[in-house]
């Protein structure tokens, strides 16, 4: 159970300290910063899945099912974002 805690400490450190950063980017490097959103969501969904294939207990499944579903979400949402974005381009 303490772990389960760490994590969701960390989580909350992290996404506390991730909006902090990222309100503070200029416009032009959204895109860049889109595509390293993406990556890192494709980590978690690795990890995630992972998670799925050892043997823990039912909390830490529920956990990592939301990982995942919050992590295609943001996949998802990044890569429709930058599909946007490119179309503003195309002549």
């Amino acid at each position: 159970m303490s772990e389960i805690l760490l994590m969701l400490g960390i989580f909350a450190v992290t996404s506390v300290v991730s909006y902090a950063l990222i309100s503070r980017v200029p416009q032009r490097l959204h895109t860049p910063l889109m595509a390293f959103t993406n990556a890192i969501s494709a980590v978690t969904i690795l990890g995630a899945l992972l998670l799925f294939t050892a043997e823990v207990d039912t909390a830490a499944m529920l956990l990592g099912a939301a990982a995942i579903v919050l992590a295609a979400f943001n996949l998802l949402g990044g890569f429709s974002v930058t599909d946007r974005m490119l179309r503003m381009f195309r002549s």
